[in-house]
């Protein structure tokens, strides 16, 4: 019996592995983000302030704070199979994002981190 249950429980394992689970955003390297930016059509989310945005942000990126969303994305975004990469200032807010987006149908949602550690040109 309890070779049975052995079984059946790595089984289990074996099944999981491998399999990215559903409703989970992806991270992503900055290094990664910018070659895909480069040549893929890829929607860039800034999830900080107007004030933060205007201080300096990645080229190519959209402002949509955190707090506008919910009540933003899906008018100004429908489509939600589009590919989204999210960063903020260090991170933080955009697993907050990316959760969000998910929550919203968003099923292409990449956290890309914090501004900080994006080692490129901002503007």
């Amino acid at each position: 019996m309890k070779k049975i249950i052995f079984l059946g429980f790595m089984l289990l394992l074996l099944v999981g592995c491998g399999h990215k689970e559903e409703g989970k955003y992806q991270t992503i390297t900055p290094e990664d983000a910018y070659e895909r930016l480069q040549n893929e059509e890829i929607l860039l989310l800034d999830v900080r302030t107007e004030e933060e945005y205007i201080v300096g942000s990645i080229p190519g990126s959209v402002l949509l704070p955190l707090d506008a969303i919910e009540d933003e994305m899906e008018t100004l975004y429908p489509n939600k199979d589009a590919e989204i990469f999210v960063y903020c200032r260090s991170g933080n807010r955009s697993k907050t994002a990316a959760n969000l987006l998910l929550e919203l149908g968003y099923k292409n949602v990449y956290d890309l981190g914090g501004i900080i550690n994006w080692p490129y040109d901002i503007y």
